[in-house]
């Protein structure tokens, strides 16, 4: 094949900027072939390189006595006793989702478990935070619809239980949905592989799938705005196959016992270059592949293809040469392709051979770490518009608002979708706050969260940023967790906008401060930039996963209110309604500004709640929707009413921060309001659970009817083609 000429429109067309390729040719002297094109259009795009955001994120707390393994691997590992770690990582398939919605989240799923397995870790838990746009825009319902079947079928598949997430609808959505994929695995801690490759003349092998075309430029893709031509994109698109991944799972935990593994790295963005580029790099190493060593799908594939296809279920490895047969043998037995496709070599080169032709031959080094790094114009976030007086409205009108909007409804039409159980070591399904899993055989549990609210994130990014990672802490102390670490997804628009650019570092900045004052580290994550669509941005979505341990099932709280219990909220009230749930649902009115966060309050309240434990029956932190819908989902999850005492909306329905609600008996009620009083921390008994009316104040309404509008309102508000889940 005649490889096409290096111009301008082809440059562009690469996502590489013209200093970019001048920056090029001074690396390599000459012009590029269309595959080395190709390989550096790959490696220093947004996705792969973060050169928009690693300035930034070098700001982030990433250490702590728990932690084994920081960012910079595939995902992060934190001790959690017993010789045992937690592997985790959230990652992002957002372009590919709202290109070809099944697919794209299905692979997202695929992907974030290889990166865990890749560590050595069992996947023993998944969680989706999912961003659509209006559910009356006419590609919302065939989004969510494909989104969650992806999910679920892959997820099913494969068999891991989705425990956690959350769904939020919002017009900053419609043209650019987000999909983003966490997951956890369990390995022995002495027992982590790592992707830097050792030693010369080790192989380099190609395990698992076959290559195709599929995903060929995805990494590029997911670097670019959306425009009109975003149907043209489909091809970039991965196709994913479960059933392949689970015996890749298999297999590869197999290889690892062997002891067979030098190094290991998933085939994930941007596929075999970057794998390879990664593992040599990191090892200081330059890698020779031959590609006529590749095994594929697809007749007269050329290097260019092969080099940047996004063909899932695939990982590479660098060897032990003595184990070669024993390795083999096992991929054999699980019928995944088994090819050496390279070796390791003493020189920077990243030297690649395709029909006796040099298709490649780069300096290694420089197509990662020397990738671009820019220190982005910036300008602050000015101050949010102020905060009008609602609209007078009744407490029970104002609950229907909100548990009548998708956002705030019951989400079973999602997570029933999804197998919950498989594993059998779920405690805690989706549903009311974090999702626990056990350690399997122990009596220990793990939790799960993942959070952040845009709307205070576009408002003041850093209380936002900070709140995401509050709400994170809070949701795993109201399950009896002690929070040990987090993954996040920093979701963006166009970083060459100053105000964009603004938005992250605002984000950044009060995501870091909040991880630093909580003794919270981020340990793994991901950044996607360029969330666009015809030049408007999406709500700045810093989503922040939450890890917490439970030492001993016996300290979870993970009851229900029972009739005649006491509704106790820990922390202050003031009644913030900026940027509240109720603003925008019951109004349309997103003003005022983000609620200030005070993060020695969020300590002091996370650590009172865990250590008073044994006086809760059940614990929900206050976020959207404030004490009201917390207590509403707390007494409809129980099938009892509840009264609380107050009937103003500010105190009812205000945001304000470091709150849970606490349901318990009269004993405990008295026992925890005296704690709190010798802790110094604030602590109101504000109404009782029980009966089937929903009271606040003088207001009134049929728990029952309530309860229906709830479970309803999500499939009716999407239903577009949809089967009723409801």
């Amino acid at each position: 094949m005649q490889e096409p000429s290096i111009t301008p429109d082809l440059i562009a067309a690469h996502g590489l900027k013209p200093d970019e390729y001048d920056r090029i040719l001074q690396i390599i002297g000459r012009e590029p072939s269309f595959t080395e094109l190709g390989i550096f259009s790959a490696m220093w795009n947004e996705h792969c390189s973060y050169k928009s955001s690693k300035k930034w994120l070098r700001t982030l707390p990433t250490t702590g006595p728990q932690v084994i393994c920081g960012p910079g691997e595939n995902a992060g590992v934190v001790d959690i006793g017993d010789g045992q770690a937690v592997v985790f990582k959230m990652e992002s398939h957002n372009h590919p989702s709202y290109i070809e919605p099944h697919q794209g989240a299905a692979t997202g799923v695929g992907g974030i478990l290889r990166d865990v397995f890749t560590m050595g870790a069992r996947p023993i838990a998944a969680m989706d935070s999912l961003s659509f746009g209006r559910p009356e825009h006419p590609k919302t319902p065939h989004l969510v619809k494909g989104v969650v079947e992806g999910i679920g079928a892959y997820g099913n598949a494969f068999g891991v239980p989705n425990v956690g997430g959350e769904v939020r609808f919002h017009r900053s959505y419609d043209g650019n949905c987000l999909v983003n994929a966490f997951a956890a695995g369990l390995a022995d801690a002495d027992k982590i592989f790592y992707s830097a490759a050792s030693g010369v003349g080790m192989p380099v092998v190609y395990l698992g799938a076959k290559t195709g075309r599929d995903g060929v430029g995805g990494a590029t893709m997911a670097s670019a705005e959306f425009d009109d031509t975003i149907e043209e994109k489909r091809p970039t698109v991965q196709v994913g196959d479960p059933f392949t991944e689970k015996c890749l799972l298999e297999a590869c935990l197999e290889l690892m016992a062997s002891g067979s593994v030098i190094s290991i790295q998933d085939m994930g963005a941007a596929g075999l270059t970057c794998s390879a580029v990664e593992m040599g790099d990191k090892g200081g190493l330059g890698i020779k592949l031959q590609l006529d060593a590749v095994p594929q799908r697809e007749t007269d594939m050329t290097a260019y293809e092969m080099m940047l296809s996004e063909s899932q279920e695939r990982m590479l490895m660098v060897l032990k040469p003595e184990k070669e047969a024993e390795a083999r043998a096992i991929f054999v037995k699980w019928d995944l392709d088994f090819a050496i496709v390279g070796e390791t070599i003493p020189e920077d080169r990243f030297l690649i051979l395709h029909g006796n032709e040099v298709k490649a031959d780069l300096p290694l080094s420089k197509l990662s770490s020397s990738a671009p790094e820019y220190d982005r114009p910036w300008v602050e976030t000015p101050a949010a518009k102020a905060m009008p007086a609602l609209p007078p409205i009744t407490p029970i009108a104002a609950l229907r608002k909100l548990i009548g909007s998708p956002s705030h409804a019951h989400k079973g039409w999602v997570w029933e979708q999804y197998d919950t159980q498989v594993g059998a070591d779920t405690i805690r399904r989706p549903g009311m706050g974090a999702g626990v899993v056990r350690v399997h055989g122990t009596q220990k549990a793990l939790a799960f969260t993942s959070d952040v609210t845009p709307r205070y994130v576009k408002a003041n990014p850093f209380e936002g940023g900070k709140q995401a990672v509050a709400e994170a802490y809070r949701n795993l102390s109201a399950v009896g967790a002690l929070p040990l670490a987090t993954t996040d997804n920093l979701n963006f628009g166009n970083p060459e906008k100053p105000e964009i650019m603004g938005q992250f570092v605002g984000a950044v900045k009060g995501i870091g401060a909040a991880c630093a004052a909580l003794d919270f580290p981020i340990v793994s994550g991901n950044v996607s930039l360029y969330n666009e669509t015809d030049g408007t941005g999406i709500l700045p979505t810093p989503t922040i996963g939450g890890v917490g341990l439970i030492e001993n099932l016996d300290e979870l709280i993970a009851g229900l209110p029972e009739d005649g219990h006491i509704a106790i909220v820990i922390g202050k009230t003031e009644g913030h309604l900026g940027q509240s749930a109720l603003a925008a649902e019951a109004f349309g009115i997103e003003a005022g500004d983000a609620p200030h966060v005070d993060l020695a309050a969020e300590r002091a309240h996370g650590e009172f709640i865990r250590d008073n434990r044994s006086h809760i029956r059940a614990c929900a932190d206050l976020s959207d929707g404030g004490l009201a819908l917390a207590a509403f989902e707390m007494a409809e999850g129980a099938g009892i009413g509840l009264r609380l005492d107050s009937g103003e909306i500010g105190q009812l329905f205000g945001e304000d921060q470091a709150r849970y609600l606490v349901a318990t008996d009269a004993e405990g009620a008295e026992a925890l309001l005296k704690a709190a009083e010798a802790a110094d921390v604030p602590a109101a008994q504000v109404g009782s659970f029980g009966g089937l009316a929903v009271q606040m104040g003088e207001d009134a309404g049929d728990l029952a009817e309530l309860s229906a509008l709830y479970r309803s309102a999500f499939a009716t508000a999407i239903r577009g083609d949809m089967p009723d889940h409801a």
